[in-house]
């Protein structure tokens, strides 16, 4: 199975410009494609301070429409993690906000912070890579997945 590469962002849907009133014959229906970014994750991280940065990176402009942490083996020492990017820890997340020492899929939230609300929503004006900080050194392990629709008529 082979693999297509092209720029986006990818809009798709039937009907691409309202003429009229009726819905499924003149009016728009084109709507962001979501894409996805994973990788295999560990607690203690490349790094001895416990940060993680992953090879995810998300294109300027995009809004994140979800994080979620497959914690395959519980985080431990400490049970809890942030994500966030290379210029900010915090950006995503607290730094205690995904709680790692639970097996399963977490999803990750930007908590009750405007500012990380608004940077879920828009990521800034150039690509960030994304960080996961655990803050200590342990056996937990996991596949970190972002989604996210890349800049176009979504958040404009």
């Amino acid at each position: 199975m082979g693999t297509t590469t092209f720029s986006g962002p990818v809009r798709t849907g039937t009907i691409k410009f309202t003429t009229g009133t009726t819905l499924g014959t003149d009016v728009a229906n084109i709507g962001e494609v979501v894409l996805s970014q994973s990788q295999a994750i560990t607690q203690a991280g490349p790094a001895a301070d416990g940060v993680f940065t992953t090879s995810i990176v998300i294109p300027a402009g995009s809004t994140i429409t979800s994080i979620q942490l497959y914690v395959g083996a519980v985080w431990s020492t400490t049970t809890t993690l942030g994500i966030g990017n290379t210029v900010s820890a915090t950006a995503y997340t607290s730094a205690t906000g995904v709680a790692g020492g639970t097996l399963g899929i977490i999803s990750a939230t930007a908590g009750a912070d405007s500012t990380r609300v608004g940077n879920w929503y828009n990521v800034g004006t150039t690509d960030v890579k994304i960080v996961v900080t655990s803050g200590s050194t342990g056996t937990g392990t996991g596949w970190l997945v972002v989604n996210y629709i890349q800049h176009g008529t979504y958040n404009a």
